[in-house]
């Protein structure tokens, strides 16, 4: 299951997504938000880290005006390694290399065609299983002692 989360300035981009992806018969949980009123996208970036850390959805896709906002609050929760991809290129490597298991993009930066060809390629990517990646996974997992 894929979790979603997007604010006001993501949401246009969200529905299509959605559409896309049942279109491909993927099984989502949308955790907000649902118009186009003015929110606070960590509310709805941390809901759908949550359910991916949590092991209740496998993925998750955010969705703001930038991708920033949304993908550093997403970053906040303890096992989650969101990416920030406007490229087909970056969203197949950081699912080759970091294993990345959040995709976040900005509604304002890319249009819908690409979008859905990024979610795609996040989505159907594999994570290359080497060694060198799983340790430097480890590595941004560990805990910062200062």
């Amino acid at each position: 299951m894929i979790a979603l989360g997007c604010d006001h300035g993501g949401y246009s981009l969200m529905q299509e997504v959605k559409n896309h992806l049942e279109q491909r018969g993927i099984v989502y949980k949308d955790f907000g938000c649902y118009s186009e009123e003015a929110v606070d996208y960590p509310v709805y970036a941390k809901k759908a880290a949550k359910a991916v850390a949590d092991g209740e959805c496998e993925q998750g896709i955010l969705i703001c005006g930038t991708g920033i906002g949304i993908s550093i609050a997403a970053n906040k929760v303890k096992g989650i390694r969101a990416a920030l991809c406007h490229d087909c290129f970056s969203a197949a490597a950081t699912k080759e290399h970091n294993n990345a298991n959040m995709l976040a993009m900005g509604a304002r930066v890319i249009g819908s065609g690409l979008a859905l060809k990024i979610v795609d390629t996040f989505l159907d990517t594999p994570f290359s299983g080497e060694e060198r990646h799983i340790r430097r996974i480890d590595m941004i997992e560990e805990e910062f002692q200062h």
